[in-house]
């Protein structure tokens, strides 16, 4: 039996994908531009059957998991030390928050002229739509962090990495998770820009192939996969450690 949640969901995505198969039979926009539903699914079928579509997944991902991870080891000690310092606030916090709202794709001709045409600077792009969000999150949640706490730590005797480790970090944990799942949204949206602007095996570069080949459906393919590869990680990592976190909190 289908659960009332589950037929919710099945409802609102057959209805767009008639209200989109519709569109292109009305001719609205050329096929060649506005493809119907059948044809970005042959796609996508293609692109699998051929190994293109695993191949750029795996390059893609390659690439985002050492940006991401070097994002994290750095943007999670980074935002502790905001968080606890206030002269680390003044001045380390103050250059984060202004690089925040500095577009990722902005660091792309610097890393072009720093690390050459290679995969380094779709990275460092990478690191940089992480970092900031990571370590603004942690900071956060560490200054937001009861006072109580610390100074209950404090009178047990607890001090230097002991208390971050034990009392200040576990305290800011839901607004860690949070960071981390803003900054992992970052840093896909900054592995395509990069994957974009400089050709090599990716989602990023099958996308720019199918615009100057003028293969719509390839490119509607290709966008669907990297929706359907987010949701993916989204339910599989991210959603099963915050229902953790909010059953340990006591806030389900």
């Amino acid at each position: 039996m289908i659960s009332r949640k589950v037929a919710v969901s099945i409802g609102f995505f057959a209805t767009l994908l008639a209200i989109w198969e519709c569109a292109s039979l009305l001719r609205l926009w050329p096929p060649y531009i506005f493809p119907p539903p059948l044809e970005v699914t042959i796609s996508m079928l293609d692109g699998f059957r051929d190994g293109t579509f695993p191949r750029a997944i795996l390059g893609s991902f390659r690439r985002l998991l050492v940006g991401y991870g070097i994002s994290i080891l750095a943007g999670i000690p980074l935002g502790l030390l905001i968080g606890r310092a206030c002269w680390a606030q003044r001045t380390i916090g103050t250059m984060v928050l202004g690089l925040q709202a500095l577009p990722s794709i902005c660091w792309l001709p610097m890393a072009m002229l720093w690390f050459g045409l290679s995969d380094r600077s779709i990275v460092f792009v990478v690191i940089m739509g992480a970092l900031m969000a990571v370590t603004l999150a942690t900071a956060d949640g560490v200054k937001n962090t009861h006072p109580i706490y610390v100074r209950a730590a404090h009178t047990l005797g607890a001090r230097g990495l002991f208390l971050y480790s034990h009392v200040v970090f576990p305290a800011a944990l839901p607004a860690v998770v949070s960071g981390l799942k803003l900054g992992w949204t970052f840093a896909w949206r900054s592995l395509m820009a990069g994957e974009l602007l400089y050709v090599t095996v990716g989602l990023g570069q099958l996308l720019a192939a199918g615009r100057e080949l003028n293969d719509m459906s390839r490119v509607l393919s290709v966008m669907l996969l990297v929706i359907v590869l987010g949701l993916a990680i989204d339910r599989l990592v991210f959603r099963p450690v915050e229902t953790y976190l909010r059953e340990h909190w006591g806030v389900t």
